[in-house]
């Protein structure tokens, strides 16, 4: 038997949004975007990675820290991101993971 191992329909890739930011955060292998919860501390500590960003992390940190949520809000005062390696991103302070994601989609990611 013979198979062909040609793709004849792929996925179309996923390109820069139209905005020009000066970061990037690239989909991983799962056409997923790289946002990940991590509970420590017996539960106690509730963590949010943001993976792999290309550009700039500073820049969407402070994007971040401005519009996730409204200024004033019990929220915003507890939200402090730290930028890791120059490639990765922590958010701590709750559980804002579908909050991040939510907010990367609206951004065009």
């Amino acid at each position: 038997m013979f198979f062909s191992l040609v793709r004849t329909a792929s996925a179309p890739l996923r390109t820069r949004p139209q905005a020009s930011y000066p970061y990037f955060v690239p989909r991983n292998s799962n056409g997923s975007l790289p946002v990940y919860s991590d509970i420590r501390n017996a539960g106690t500590r509730h963590l949010v990675l943001l993976r792999n960003i290309d550009g700039d992390p500073n820049a969407l940190a402070q994007d971040l820290s401005q519009s996730l949520f409204a200024s004033g809000t019990p929220e915003s005062s507890k939200l402090k991101i730290n930028v890791v390696r120059s490639k990765h991103l922590i958010i701590s302070g709750g559980r804002w993971k579908n909050d991040v994601l939510e907010w990367l989609l609206r951004k065009g990611f």
